[in-house]
């Protein structure tokens, strides 16, 4: 199956280019982000029928991470992973910032304590009394 991907007379949606580039799982999470402002096109804060061009620059926020692209490609069909990032460049300063973030919340996770069961019965008891205990405070 070969992927279609547009000419530079055809327009793209926004919401619907996300989809097919697999930032979102459907169009209707990618036009929540669009208009929630985590998408920005250009430096702007966009709609999600708002059309794309080769060359545009997108800047993605999917909590806690931040991805900063430069358009390749139009495509309003969503293939395989590796073909839906042939539609996008990510900045260098964005993949080091997020590889950062991502190995600081690695290191971040590592210090939390980590039980090896779930509490039973007497053990919520306990957190029950006391959180109540630290209510009355």
């Amino acid at each position: 199956m070969k992927q279609k991907h547009t000419t530079d007379k055809e327009k793209v949606r926004l919401d619907k280019w996300l989809w097919a580039a697999r930032f979102y799982k459907n169009r209707q999470l990618a036009a929540e982000a669009i208009n929630g402002g985590h998408v920005h096109l250009n430096g702007q804060r966009v709609k999600p029928a708002r059309t794309l061009q080769a060359g545009d620059e997108l800047r993605i926020y999917k909590s806690p991470f931040t991805f900063e692209i430069i358009v390749n490609e139009l495509s309003t069909r969503r293939g395989p992973a590796k073909v839906a990032q042939q539609l996008y460049t990510e900045h260098a300063e964005s993949i080091e910032k997020r590889e950062a973030l991502a190995e600081q919340r690695k290191l971040q996770a590592a210090q939390r304590p980590h039980t090896t069961h779930r509490p039973d019965k007497r053990d919520r008891r306990r957190i029950i009394r006391f959180k109540n205990i630290n209510r009355e405070n």
